[in-house]
């Protein structure tokens, strides 16, 4: 049976343990407002999709998959679907150990019952105790998970923030990039050599990594694929599966079946 404990993620900021976990649902559409806290922070979802966003971009966090957000980042948290959310609260000198940056990561089968198991331990798990040999193995599993490209960064420039919006907006229309330039008062070379540098992607694989992300959070509330591929402009559920495929490996059915 899991321990009772506070849904109440400042109690678990100081506890004397490197590895903290606290359990709580949310419904969905539920929106966190930006916040930080003293520690990192691994956060895992049973159900549901979490978008998490920062300064620095958003990332897709559905089931088969955490998110890793370092001690001190600023994050707000937009819940798809209803979430059963479970964090682990890592203490920020272990945390040094850990990337240095938000990263979605891949939750093996290992590691989901670690984290389930770390939740039917005591907050302050005694030496020696089953609890602190669970936070152990936890850290070293952390140290070697693989990253998932989940991750839709966001530019700093204000014409390009306001054209990511735009995007993002309708995610259906084609919106091409001479046009968006024009709007812009750039040329359609210089749009796309500041969007690569500030984002890292090109301007097409930025927005098709927009429509996954819109796509993974339709999909986990129960949308068919059919609706999913036309709500997102794609021209088939078959051209919908195939973009889906290359992004993460497997189909849209087998992803959330796992």
């Amino acid at each position: 049976m899991a321990v009772k404990r506070s849904t109440n993620a400042e109690d678990y900021q100081r506890v004397a343990r490197p590895v903290a976990a606290m359990p709580k649902d949310f419904p969905h559409g539920h929106h966190i407002a930006p916040h930080s806290h003293e520690r990192g922070q691994v956060i895992y979802a049973t159900t549901g999709v979490m978008r998490v966003s920062t300064t620095q971009g958003t990332w897709v966090v559905p089931p088969q998959r955490a998110l890793w957000i370092p001690p001190g980042v600023a994050h707000e948290i937009r819940m798809s679907g209803a979430v059963a959310m479970r964090t682990l609260y890592i203490a920020a000198d272990t945390a040094a150990s850990l990337p240095p940056a938000c990263r979605v990561i891949e939750v093996s089968d290992l590691l989901r019952a670690l984290i389930l198991a770390a939740m039917e331990e005591p907050v302050d798990y005694a030496a020696g105790s089953r609890g602190e040999a669970i936070a152990q193995l936890l850290l070293h599993e952390l140290r070697g998970v693989a990253v998932v490209p989940l991750h839709l960064p966001l530019p700093q420039d204000a014409r390009l923030q306001t054209i990511c919006r735009r995007m993002q907006e309708n995610l259906r229309a084609e919106l091409d990039i001479e046009t968006l330039a024009h709007d812009a008062g750039m040329s359609s070379r210089s749009l796309a050599r500041l969007f690569q540098r500030e984002t890292g992607l090109g301007f097409q694989a930025w927005r098709q990594q927009a429509r996954l992300a819109e796509a993974l959070a339709q999909l986990s509330s129960g949308k068919p694929v059919a609706v999913v591929a036309r709500d997102l402009g794609y021209a088939s559920p078959a051209a919908f599966t195939a973009m889906f495929r290359r992004s993460l490996r497997t189909t849209p059915g087998r992803y959330f079946s796992k």
